[in-house]
C-alpha cells in the first residue's frame, strides 16, 4: 500500500532501486572505509522472490501490478492528485488523479461497507488494482468481476459524485471509468 500511496501520490515519477521491487531482509553497505572496505553486505538477494517459505514474491508481484497498470491507465505524467478524504478516525484516504480513484484503508481491524467517496466525473467505475488479491498475499475479499460503482449525482467531499465501496481493513483500490476500461 506504502509503494502505490508513494508512486500514485508523489509525483511524475516512481524511483525504485534494483531488487528493491521486492524487498530486502538486510540492510545494504557498500565498501568503505567504516566498514573496512567489506563487501559483505553489497549484495542483491535475488533468490529471495523465489523461496516459497518467503512472502517477498508477494511484493515483487504487486510491484509488477502495479506498474502495469498505471502503463495502461496512466496517472503519473499528470496533473497531481486531488484528496477528497483523510479521515484519521477510520484511517482512510482518497484521492483522484487523471480520472482514477485510488482508495486506501490504513486500519488495522476496519473493514467498511458502503463506505461513501467522493468523485468529480459521472459514470460507472470499475476496480483496476486491488492490494486484497491473493496473488499479492491478501485475504481475496473483494468480488471484482461483480463491483461496479454508479456514481449519485450528489456532491460529497467537495466532489460533484458520490460512490459507495466496500474497502477492507489494510487494502487499497484504484477505480477506473468503467468506459476507459473498455476501450483499452
Amino acid at each position: 500500500m506504502i509503494r502505490l500511496i508513494t508512486q500514485s501520490l508523489g509525483g511524475e515519477a516512481y524511483l525504485n532501486f534494483e531488487g528493491n521491487e521486492f524487498g530486502h531482509p538486510e540492510w545494504l553497505d557498500f565498501p568503505r572505509i567504516g566498514n573496512n572496505e567489506s563487501y559483505h553486505y553489497a549484495r542483491r538477494q535475488f533468490n529471495l522472490i523465489k523461496d516459497d517459505l518467503l512472502r517477498y514474491k508477494f511484493l515483487y508481484k504487486f510491484d509488477k501490478a502495479m506498474n502495469i497498470t498505471e502503463t495502461k491507465y496512466g496517472w503519473l505524467n499528470f496533473d497531481p492528485a486531488y484528496v477528497s478524504l483523510k479521515h484519521d478516525g477510520d484511517k482512510i484516504i482518497v484521492y483522484e488523479r487523471n480520472n482514477k480513484l485510488f482508495i486506501f484503508n490504513f486500519h488495522p481491524t476496519q473493514s467498511y461497507t458502503d463506505y461513501r467517496v467522493g468523485v468529480e466525473k459521472s459514470g460507472c467505475y470499475k476496480i483496476v488494482l486491488n492490494s486484497d488479491r491473493e496473488e499479492f498475499g491478501g485475504h481475496n475479499r473483494i468480488d471484482e468481476e461483480k463491483s461496479e460503482f454508479f456514481t449519485t449525482d450528489f456532491s460529497w467531499n467537495n466532489r460533484k459524485n458520490f460512490i459507495q465501496v466496500y474497502i477492507p481493513s489494510r487494502c487499497a483500490i484504484v477505480l477506473a471509468l468503467k468506459d476507459e476500461i473498455l476501450s483499452k
